[in-house]
């Protein structure tokens, strides 16, 4: 048995196997003892210990020390007898089931994954009109993840976007997308997501990507805010293409971005119609900032549509020598230099630095 996986000491089968159920689907191996003397052996190591009233007893007998990470678990309000116990082992909590189920599986899961990271980043990308270009640089912040070496996840939360993954080419690479993934919600591992997920590797790098598809269903919320909250949990960058209109599912991403980026090409309409998108994301409160290609048909330049639309200009690129024939073709540029990949660098400092 492993030291640092949680242990049980439960003798009700059916409460048992929802403990293992439960365990399964955070990704957390549980291991089961079968009495109070095979417990004292993992009772100071394991992170936690999970008892039902039969288990508390039996752990009573042996005056075991109280230590922290006891929980009780128990299908209905636990007996007064074992309160005595249950105190004198040190527990922490009752955990009722089913109604506790979700507190208890976010716990396993805390176990499975090790400690949240607090270097995980979001960043929404959107286009200031349609056709600006978001999908595409997206799919750029991405790239210049997974060639600087780090670990990333790109998200396409527009559902009637063709898919991401035609943008990078790789739509024949094998994995579900996000009609298959079947993710309504609650808590996900990013190993479980990386594990069955198409992507990438370079490097030290990797990046996973989870892309709509040409049929099917987009993602709901809960599925987004899971999927991203998974990332961040991790430490990685997770880079979400949305939809110029703020459906819910969108919004699921941008509430949780710690810099969202307006695409917005140098052109009169294009400038009109960002400020229109900005104020609309401005009152979620995310913080804002634009990207431009310029110079515009009339030389309208990046400063000059950045102030227009209000906001901070992260940067302006110029047109990218044969990125709509490569598109086409299903070869996503993957050079470090060019317009777009220093565009894509740039806005990964501005991230990081937030």
């Amino acid at each position: 048995m492993d030291a640092n996986r949680p242990v049980a000491l439960v003798g009700d089968e059916p409460l048992l196997d929802d403990l293992l159920r439960l365990a399964a689907a955070a990704g957390c191996d549980l291991d089961r003892v079968v009495d109070a003397a095979a417990l004292r052996t993992r009772w100071k190591e394991a992170p936690v210990v999970l008892l039902d009233e039969w288990g508390a007893f039996e752990c009573g007998l042996l005056d075991l020390p109280r230590r922290t990470g006891v929980y009780l678990v128990c299908a209905q309000p636990p007996s007064q007898a074992v309160w005595p116990q249950a105190v004198a082992l040190g527990l922490e909590r009752v955990v009722e089931l089913p109604a506790a189920e979700q507190w208890l599986a976010s716990a396993l899961a805390d176990l499975a994954e090790g400690p949240p990271s607090q270097d995980g980043r979001v960043i929404a990308l959107l286009g200031g009109r349609g056709g600006a270009g978001a999908s595409v640089f997206a799919a750029a912040v991405g790239q210049a993840v997974l060639t600087s070496g780090g670990q990333g996840l790109l998200i396409d939360c527009d559902p009637l976007g063709g898919g991401l993954d035609l943008t990078l080419g790789t739509e024949s690479a094998e994995g579900p997308r996000w009609p298959e993934l079947h993710l309504t919600g609650g808590r996900v591992a990013a190993s479980a997501l990386h594990s069955a997920l198409p992507g990438r590797t370079a490097k030290h790098g990797r990046l996973t990507v989870l892309s709509c598809d040409r049929e099917g269903r987009g993602p709901e919320p809960d599925a987004v805010a899971a999927v991203v909250e998974a990332g961040r949990r991790a430490g990685e960058t997770v880079v979400c293409d949305l939809p110029r209109h703020l459906t819910d599912t969108a919004c699921a991403a941008l509430d949780r971005a710690d810099l969202a980026v307006l695409i917005v090409p140098a052109e009169v309409r294009a400038t009109v119609a960002a400020k229109r998108v900005a104020h609309r994301v401005a009152e979620r409160g995310v913080n804002l900032a634009v990207v431009t290609r310029a110079p515009g048909p009339t030389g309208l330049s990046g400063k000059e549509v950045a102030a227009a639309v209000g906001l901070p200009l992260l940067a302006s690129m110029r047109p990218e020598p044969g990125l709509a024939t490569a598109l086409d073709r299903g070869h996503f540029p993957e050079r470090t230099r060019g317009p777009l990949a220093r565009a894509a660098k740039t806005v990964l400092e501005a991230l990081h630095a937030t």
